[in-house]
């Protein structure tokens, strides 16, 4: 570079090898050459030399908590639901039995899961959509009828089919409700959807339907953060001292009292770890994110589209990065940013569970 200045003209040597990317340029939208209005892309790959990278992290970084989201929404539920089931209602011999089974689903690669679901329950679900829709409501209530019914029961047949054992005599009536709701499918969409569901969604509400999708990453990955949750939750609930729970229930309070009331709040630290650490794991998912969904940098939160994380990012583009180029210098300040957060999170959650034990310490020691 030439510089002309007070003492003549100079030639001035400037090294920036990654001037094209910024702290700004990563996270806020850039005009790209060929589209009218700033936007987030992540393109490392370009097919034309006069085509340029797009590293716009934050697609990345919004892939990465959409899957975690909706993974932890619908493991959360089941795993907190099973952990309270197995620790206060569940009969001693059946959860002897039952807690080891759950906990070993944890030693499932997840590798194994990724394959089944991009292979077998994406496309599973994409033929059925219309009944995986109408599970969000058809099991929920279902189980509350089959409750109703239960108590409708004699005595002589309640004693036959104990809440303590209902883990296992539930089963067949889930298992009919999903059967019916899936068997309903073509009918559903035929009568409310003009036959075909996608093309509703994409003409009535303008969403895309992907066949590997934020829903499927929602459903695998939370298969696999199920057994962490449930395992600790389960744990904390069984440590709360059992005089706790036989004292409220001496006063007059019913079990669900004294399941919300006295338990829960009691075991409260040991579930927000469960949590904490099960959010953990699906942050730092790779196997599951890159086989069940399309890997596409798009930053929107329906539940039909794609998306891409930094875990399987790095697993994409590392081994085609060239050391120490601004591609695989991008890619270690995601694993980076990755151990950051997760050092964050789990730290926020050790001192919110030392707040909430140290709040709950009294009520234990005066047991």
């Amino acid at each position: 570079m030439l510089w002309a200045g007070e003492a003549g003209i100079e030639q001035l040597s400037i090294d920036a090898k990654h001037a094209e990317v910024s702290w700004g340029s990563l996270w806020r939208p850039r005009h790209y050459e060929g589209h009218s209005e700033p936007q987030h892309r992540w393109q490392a790959s370009v097919t034309q030399p006069a085509d340029e990278p797009k590293f716009g992290m934050a697609p990345l970084a919004w892939g990465t908590l959409k899957a975690a989201a909706y993974a932890l929404l619908f493991a959360i539920p089941l795993a907190l639901g099973a952990a309270i089931h197995s620790a206060c209602f569940m009969s001693r011999q059946l959860r002897h039995r039952l807690k080891p089974t759950i906990e070993m689903m944890e030693a499932m690669p997840g590798v194994v899961i990724g394959f089944i679901a991009g292979l077998v329950l994406a496309p599973y679900v994409e033929r059925h959509l219309a009944g995986v829709f109408s599970l969000l409501l058809v099991l929920p209530l279902g189980m509350l009828f089959g409750g109703w019914c239960w108590s409708l029961l004699s005595p002589s047949l309640r004693q036959r089919l104990p809440i303590g054992w209902a883990g296992l005599w539930l089963m067949p009536w889930v298992a009919v409700l999903i059967a019916t709701s899936l068997a309903l499918s073509p009918t559903l969409e035929r009568l409310f959807f003009s036959g075909d569901l996608r093309l509703w969604l994409e003409q009535t509400l303008g969403l895309d339907y992907a066949n590997r999708n934020a829903m499927i990453v929602g459903l695998a990955m939370g298969f696999a953060v199920i057994p962490t949750i449930y395992a600790l939750s389960e744990d904390a609930l069984s440590g709360v001292p059992a005089s706790l729970g036989e004292g409220a229930q001496a006063l007059g309070a019913t079990r669900w009292q004294t399941l919300w009331k006295v338990l829960l709040p009691a075991a409260s630290p040991g579930i927000f770890s469960a949590v904490m650490i099960g959010a953990g794991r699906a942050v730092g998912e790779t196997m599951i994110v890159l086989m069940a969904t399309g890997n596409t940098a798009v930053m929107t939160w329906s539940p039909l589209e794609g998306m891409r994380s930094m875990a399987a990012n790095i697993a994409i583009e590392l081994p085609e990065a060239s050391v120490g180029g601004t591609h695989y210098r991008l890619l270690l300040l995601s694993a980076l940013l990755l151990f950051v957060f997760t050092f964050c999170v789990n730290t926020v959650a050790e001192l919110v569970r030392e707040r909430l034990k140290y709040r709950y310490r009294r009520l234990e020691g005066g047991s």
